[in-house]
């Protein structure tokens, strides 16, 4: 099969297998690169196969040797159709770690079920025995209410009334006015369920109750909190409703963690073309200003390393782990500096169609957003026929 992008607004629905694997080895490339990280042995990752997920896999795996899990949703090709891209980065990155000597295993299956729970506790009871440390890093879109039984949506929305500003359809560079409506009360509420803290915290209770969280160990989820253009729709909104309920169920888990040793934080991350992230309203055009000031400080960041300072920074420092007076960690710092974030609301200010290609790294948006599924990557030949079908190996 000749893959070629095909889009539908803010997702891609095919997926390079040659082109994923490059950037997974790219990542890991990076990764050996930097000093080694003098951290955890044995790594459980709940949503292992993109992002963060995929970027805190790697790190663990690449710069502190450790074993790995991987636990993300089922998307194998066909002969007519490509994977996810998220398959085809675990594929890659599976084959990588069994090249390197290391254990590494794929859980496949709902991250929200009990099943996949089970079913993730018996691997590492059965291979590894304990792990010291559970990254969690699940971005869906629905989840089924373990209470209800009843499917429930997120949305991305403000709250109390609408909000107004500028946003850009990236493909095009059209930029434009968009008004967003507020959440009711029920779409805030099922926000929170499926993007909360709720399931994080369900994994972190089976797995002590299963035996198999080590005494000491330590728990990770991403958040965001980002800049005053974003925050209506963004902190203040549906999701910062969501972001709230997964801090303050990091700081109980903490206090009932540290009893054995153990540790639970959320860590906020600085603003990336994710898939989550394209789908945000005003959030792309931000970012694409962002990039554009970031880039020329020569501070801009990936997801690898953001990903590498956390744990070689922060998280396994020699100094204990720095975090600010809620307790969070912060690798948002160098986004959120004063001169940053004055630069960007000067460009945002100002911009528009027929300048934004002159204010603002659109073009690397736009380019990122197409490497998340393995194209237009240097030294991938596009035009070559390829196998969609990738097996991943050591999943379950």
């Amino acid at each position: 099969m000749i893959i070629k992008p095909r889009t539908r607004g803010f997702i891609c629905t095919t997926s390079h297998p040659v082109g994923c694997a490059r950037l997974v080895q790219k990542q890991i490339e990076y990764v050996q690169s930097r000093p080694e990280v003098k951290g955890p042995r044995n790594v459980l990752v709940v949503g292992a196969s993109t992002g963060y997920g995929l970027a805190s896999r790697i790190v663990a795996a690449f710069g502190a040797h450790a074993n790995t899990v991987g636990v993300y949703r089922p998307s194998s090709g066909t002969e007519k159709r490509t994977a996810s891209s998220g398959w085809y980065n675990s594929a890659a990155f599976e084959a990588a770690a069994e090249a390197a000597g290391l254990k590494s295993f794929s859980v496949t299956g709902d991250a929200f079920s009990p099943e996949t729970k089970a079913k993730t506790i018996e691997l590492i009871r059965t291979e590894l025995g304990q792990i010291d440390l559970v990254i969690y890093s699940v971005a869906s879109p629905r989840r089924t209410d373990p209470h209800t039984g009843e499917m429930v949506n997120s949305v991305l929305k403000p709250i109390g009334k609408p909000f107004t500003n500028k946003t850009v359809n990236f493909h095009t560079g059209e930029v434009s006015q968009i008004t967003i409506d507020p959440a009711t009360e029920d779409e805030i509420r099922d926000t929170v369920t499926v993007m909360g803290g709720d399931d994080w915290e369900m994994w972190i209770h089976d797995l002590h109750e299963a035996g198999v969280l080590a005494n000491d160990a330590m728990t990770v989820s991403y958040s965001y909190i980002g800049s005053e253009i974003t925050k209506a729709v963004y902190r203040d909104g549906s999701i910062g409703q969501a972001k709230d309920h997964l801090e303050a169920t990091a700081t109980r888990m903490n206090e009932q963690l540290s009893v054995t040793g153990g540790s639970a934080y959320v860590c906020v991350s600085k603003a990336l073309v994710t898939q989550s992230s394209s789908a945000i309203p005003v959030v792309p055009l931000y970012i694409s200003a962002l990039y554009k000031v970031m880039k020329e400080k020569g501070i801009h960041e990936g997801c690898i390393e953001q990903t590498y300072r956390l744990f070689s920074e922060r998280l396994y420092s020699n100094d204990g782990v720095p975090v600010d007076d809620q307790g969070r960690i912060r690798i948002d710092d160098w986004e959120l500096r004063e001169d940053v974030q004055a630069e960007v609301t000067q460009i945002w200010n100002q911009i528009s169609t027929e300048n934004i290609n002159e204010l603002a790294d659109l073009e690397g948006y736009r380019r990122e957003f197409f490497q998340l599924f393995g194209f237009e990557i240097d030294g991938v030949d596009y035009e070559a026929d390829v196998n969609p079908e990738i097996q991943v190996p050591h999943s379950n």
